[in-house]
Order: C-alpha cells, then structure tokens, then sequence
C-alpha cells in the first residue's frame, strides 16, 4: 500500500512542478536552448519552485519503484497532465471542454485497470556495463544534438526517452539501500538521463504549450519502459490480466496524446507577469 500512496503523491507534485515550469519557462525573454536556457531560468523563483515540485515528484515514484512494475508508475506518473488541468481550472481559471472531461475519464480507467493487473515486484539487476552501452550511448548522442533540434514534438519525445532511462534505472536500484547509490554506477547514470531529459523538457515547454509538450513525453515514457519493464526487468501482471495492461497503457497513452493536442492549458500562462 506504500508504493501506492507514494505514487499517488508522486503524481500531485509532477503536475504542480509542470505548471509552474511551463509559466516560467514561456516567459524568459531569450530563446537559448540546453544549459544556456536552464542558467536563465535557475535564477527565476517560479521555475525552481516547479523543479522542486519535479524533485520530489521523482523522488516518490523512485521509491514507488522499488516494488511496483513501470508500466503502473510510469502511467500514474502521467496522469499528471490530467492533474495539471484541474489544478488550472480550479486555481489558475483555465477552460476545459467537455471533450477533454471525457479525456481524463478515460486516463482514470486505464489507471485503474493497471492498478488492477498490477503484482508488486522486485526488479532483474541489470549489469551496469550492459547499461552503459544499451543506455548511456545513445543518451550522449541525444546531448550532443540538443541545439539541432528545434521542433517542440521532438524535444518532448527526446525528454521522453531520457526519461525513460531514468525510470529503467531507477527500477533497478529502488531496492538498494540509500547510503550506497553514490557508489553505484547505474545512479549516476540516472542522474545524467535526468538531466538531459530537464533541458529537453525546459526546451519544449519555452517553444510549445504545457500539455502537448508533457504529453508527448509521458506517452513516449510510459510506452518503452512498459515494453523494457515486462520483457528485461521482471516486471509483474495478475495472471490472466494481460491484456489489462495493453488496455490500460493504451488508454492512458491515448488520453495523454488527446490531452495534450487539445493545446488548452497554454492560454492562461503565458500572460503571468514576470
């Protein structure tokens, strides 16, 4: 019951971290992308409040992970989109349709039906060497290309996949007592995918809305660390609840990816004064 109480919280503060990082992230006044982008808004009260909201909304779904498969944490995680719009209807005035209420009813029943199919689980160790060279690789290629990349559907999928690194690194390592990850390898791969996945994330949410930019990215993550979780780390189903998880993954992926082409949550930010 743990995990799930810590992914549930996990969730809140995800959504609170990416309003709030959206309105600070539209209104700098230079369009720098990678470190030159992330200096800028290190300095704004508004974007350190969101990227605390982001730490400890990681900090929760990678204690989640210890016993709970990826394909639940990291929908549950994405749920935060739906989160942030209520967040914005409620405190920030922003409008909704009735579509997009139907949306998020279709997020909550794919959550609940991987709640349902989910079996808490330890995960497969994964050979640090072997990580490096299926993982690290192709996360120094995406560093290494941020400043060519300009579109806002790529930025989010490349955070999307950094993301992803993340959460398969962290499945592995959750269990591990706290005192040790500095020692471990993989954590500081972690750390390194985490990192290129925020100056992606700040990239597309300067050029792009809130929702299309989060979206994209959660639907990018959830769908290779379910794969990568089920086929590679040991992630668990009930038996006979299969095609729960195909469902549900398929539900929330398509409710975020609807969610975020509605392009709605935008309207409102970007007129906060900075």
């Amino acid at each position: 019951m743990t995990g799930y109480l810590e992914l549930a919280a996990s969730a809140v503060m995800y959504a609170l971290g990416v309003v709030a990082q959206s309105v600070a992230s539209r209104r700098a006044d230079d369009d720098l992308g990678g470190p030159g982008l992330l200096a800028r808004l290190a300095r704004d009260r508004l974007y350190l409040l969101g990227f605390a909201g982001q730490l400890g909304g990681f900090a929760l779904a990678f204690l989640a992970r210890a016993d709970l498969p990826l394909y639940l944490v990291q929908a549950g995680s994405s749920c935060a989109v739906g989160l942030a719009t209520l967040f914005g209807v409620l405190v920030l005035g922003w409008r909704v349709r009735p579509v997009e209420v139907a949306v998020l009813a279709v997020m909550a029943l794919g959550l609940v039906l991987l709640v349902a199919a989910a079996t808490p689980s330890t995960a497969r160790d994964l050979p640090p060497l072997a990580a490096f060279v299926l993982f690290g690789l192709p996360l120094a290629l995406l560093a290494a290309a941020q400043r060519k990349v300009r579109a806002v559907v790529p930025l989010a999928a490349f955070a999307g996949l950094a993301f992803a690194v993340v959460a398969i690194t962290s499945r592995t390592i959750a269990d591990e007592p706290l005192p040790t990850l500095p020692l471990n390898a993989l954590a500081w791969l972690m750390v390194a995918a985490a990192l290129v996945g925020q100056s992606y994330l700040a990239l597309g949410l300067r050029r792009g809305s809130a929702t299309s930019t989060a979206a994209t990215m959660d639907a990018t993550t959830v769908v290779v660390t379910s794969v990568i979780g089920i086929a590679a780390l040991g992630d668990r189903v009930v038996p006979g609840r299969e095609w729960w998880v195909v469902l549900g993954v398929g539900l929330v992926v398509s409710g975020v990816l609807l969610l975020g082409s509605a392009d709605r949550l935008a309207a409102t930010p970007v007129r906060v004064a900075g």
